[in-house]
This record gives structure tokens, sequence and C-alpha cells, in this order.
């Protein structure tokens, strides 16, 4: 059989295709292949893949007219570019070692002592978040400080709970931060620079009540164990030129959106386009079609498509109810509740969506509110962001697990805390 230059199928055994003219040989390996791939998908491909044959349906049927289906694919449009692109430079990043090193670097800084080591690893979170987007921090930073916590001797929970809870808390400041502010961002009608004028008393008052949570459930003596740990050697990257180029290009994205207003999926397309031209020249066999998020990709749509049909029978009218026409302080409670609420119970993107339809369009304090609600309340359930889908995945991979009780218990009480402080602060400065 060797000789024969026939292919395998998954049971060991030479394809039919080729080593017998037979077409129930060929429907044969045919199906084994399929099978085969099919048992590789993850649940959540089977989550994006069936929320996006669902959303397909809807519009088939007429359930969600042709109207407010485009309405909806092209206003997620440049998200989907965004999302796609920045994902890539982030991975790039990673492999290039740059964050590795800025892990390190704050390893050391923090001199073997934790409470320092605690307040440089909120500075890195947070500064991830804001600056490049909650899943980069949930796909990238979170791998990086598990295996720093492997290396130096950490308890490797209080890493991982600081990245998955600063990854939705610390997401306010800026329109790169969340997807929910890119959503938003043609009701706020504020450019970056606005943006953290405006919001930056929430911001800093979910990231105080993030620390306290975290210090207080998993970072005090005696939840971590330790009292010391021994910092790491000074970390040396293995091609100089990638890491640095890598750098360059991530700080010139946040410049460009900072200073110079540039869309957000531009400025990302181009930094990624520029890594990628690296990585070609330097590491060829690194640029791989994996590298491409193709389930957020997917489950983005599909997820979107469905909230809208479920907005256009029913659930609009339910969430003006709860939420209220009171722009003040009052109704700014109800609509940051009631966003982190639905938030928890389905995903804060569709949260979000379907909030801001119920906002009526005068009430800017109110829909920035809402806004809070969905970034700082998704802390609860697991798959209220995808921020926090993808760090339960990663989490899952290097061995570190977390009682679900424990998790939805915390994740409560910084849920609650956390809204109830960020909006009482967009309450007081604006």
């Amino acid at each position: 059989m060797i000789s024969s230059g026939a292919p395998d199928t998954p049971n060991g055994r030479p394809c039919p295709i080729l080593s017998a003219p037979s077409d129930a040989g060929a429907c044969v390996c045919a199906n084994l292949f399929a099978v085969s791939l099919l048992r590789r998908l993850h649940p959540l491909d089977w989550l994006a893949g069936g929320l996006l044959a669902l959303g397909a349906l809807c519009v088939a049927t007429g359930l969600l007219p042709t109207g407010p289906a485009s309405d909806v694919l092209e206003r997620i449009g440049p998200l989907v570019v965004f999302l796609a692109s920045v994902i890539v430079l982030a991975e790039l990043t990673g492999k290039a070692e740059v964050f590795d090193v800025v892990a390190t670097w704050v390893a050391r800084a923090g001199r073997g002592r934790y409470p320092l080591l605690f307040c440089l690893c909120v500075l890195f979170a947070s500064v991830t978040t804001i600056t490049l987007n909650l899943d980069t921090t949930a796909v990238l930073l979170t791998p990086v400080m598990l295996a720093l916590a492997t290396r130096v001797g950490i308890a490797p929970l209080p890493l991982a709970m600081t990245t998955v809870w600063l990854a939705n808390t610390a997401s306010l400041l800026l329109p790169v931060s969340n997807l929910t502010n890119l959503l938003a961002a043609d009701r706020i009608a504020l450019t970056p620079s606005e943006m953290a004028a405006t919001l930056w008393a929430p911001q800093l008052a979910a990231i105080a009540v993030t620390m306290a949570c975290l210090w207080g459930f998993y970072w005090r003596p005696g939840r971590r164990g330790e009292t010391r740990y021994t910092p790491p050697p000074l970390p040396r990257p293995a091609d100089r030129v990638l890491f640095r180029v890598s750098a360059v290009a991530c700080a010139g994205f946040l410049l460009a959106i900072l200073l110079a207003d540039v869309p957000l999926w531009s400025a990302s397309t181009a930094a990624a386009l520029v890594v990628v031209v690296a990585f070609l020249v330097r590491s060829r066999e690194t640029l791989r079609l994996s590298l491409i998020p193709w389930r957020l990709l997917v489950l983005v749509p599909g997820m979107f498509l469905v909230v809208e049909t479920v907005n256009a029978h029913g659930l609009h009218d339910v969430l003006a109810t709860a939420m209220g026409s009171d722009n003040g302080v009052v109704g700014m409670l109800r609509s940051a509740a009631v966003g982190a609420g639905f938030s928890n119970v389905l995903n804060n993107l569709p949260a979000y969506l379907a909030g801001e339809a119920a906002v009526p369009v005068a009430h800017h304090e109110q829909l920035l509110a809402l806004l809070i609600g969905v970034n700082v309340g998704p802390v609860i359930t697991p798959w209220a962001s995808l921020a926090t889908l993808l760090w339960f995945e990663r989490c899952r991979w290097h061995g570190t697990r977390i009682g679900l009780g424990r998790f939805l218990g915390t994740g409560f009480v910084l849920a609650v805390a956390g809204t109830l402080a960020a909006t009482l602060a967009l309450a007081a400065t604006t």
C-alpha cells in the first residue's frame, strides 16, 4: 500500500479514490474526511456557524426584512474589518515577543513584592485593553501572564482573573477599546479624544472597583498563598527586527487613532499590513490563514442578525419599558443595569445594539450609561462578552481552572459595584 502512493483516510487506510476507481469508495472517503473535520470543530465554532445560519434563515423567511438586515450588516462592516486586522496585528505582535518582553519587565519591576506586582499587572492589563482592544487582552495577554506565572512561581489564578476582569471593565475610554464602543460611535458622535475626556471618570471608577475586588477575592495573602516571587531574567527576543517593527506598528496605530482621528479600521489595517510584510520577509512560515479570527468573523454577523430579528418582534418594547425615558441619574442607572443584565443573559454586543434602539435620540447621558452597563457589567457569565469566551478557552488550554460558582459569585459583586460606581461617576461629571 505504501508503494501505491494512495493517501490515508482518518482511519489509516488508503483512500479508495486513488486506489480503486469506485464511486462508492470516493463517497466513503469524502464522508470520512467530513466526519474528521467535524470532530475538530470547537463548540464555539458550532455556536458561530449556528448563529450565522439562523440569521440567514431569518432573512430568507422574511422574519427580518432585507432593509433592516442590510442596515445591520453595513453598520458592522467596518467593525468586522477592524476586528480581523487588530487581532492579526495582536497575534503577530505576540509572536514577535513584544507582550512577553513587556510582561517580563512588569514582573522585574515588581521586585518580588506582590502589592507592587499587583498594581503593575493592573496597569499592564488596563493599558493593553484601552489601547489595543479587550479581545487582544483576552487572546494574547492571558497566555503571556499564565506563562509568566509558571516561570516565576506565581499562582496563576490571580493573574488570570486580573486579565479577564480588566479586559471588560477597562474598555470604556476609547472607541478602539471595545467593539460596543465602535457600535456607539455614530450615536455618541465623539472623537477618540472627546470620548476619553467624557469617560475618564467612569473608567477610573470601574478600574478602582476592579482593583478592590481583585485584591479581596484573589490577590490578598490568604488567597494567593506565597508572600514573594522571584523576578524572571531579562528577556531577549529571538528576532530583534520583528520585535522592533511590531512594537513601532502598535505605537503608530495608537498615535493614529488618538492624535490624527484616523478611522479605526484603516489604522488597524495599515498597522497589520506593516507587521505582515515584516513577517513575510523575516518569518514567512508564521503567516497562516489561522491567524485570521474566522470564528469571530462568522459569529458577529450572525449574532447581530438574530438579535435584530428578535428586536423587531417585541424586544424593543421590553427594553424601552425597562430603561424608561429619564435622562437623569435614575434613567442612567436603569439603562446601565439593563445593559449589564442583558449582556450576562445573552452577550454585550447584541445587548448594546438592542438597547441603543430603545434609548431616545436626544438622551446622550442615558446612552453613555448603557455603554457603561454593556462594558463593565459583562463579568458574571462566561458568554457575556467575546473576550470572556476567548479567555476561558485560553485558560482551559493552559490547564488553569476556576470553579464556576466562584467565577459567577465574584463576578456578580464586581458587575454590580463596578457598574454602579462608573455610572455615578458619569452622572457627577456630565
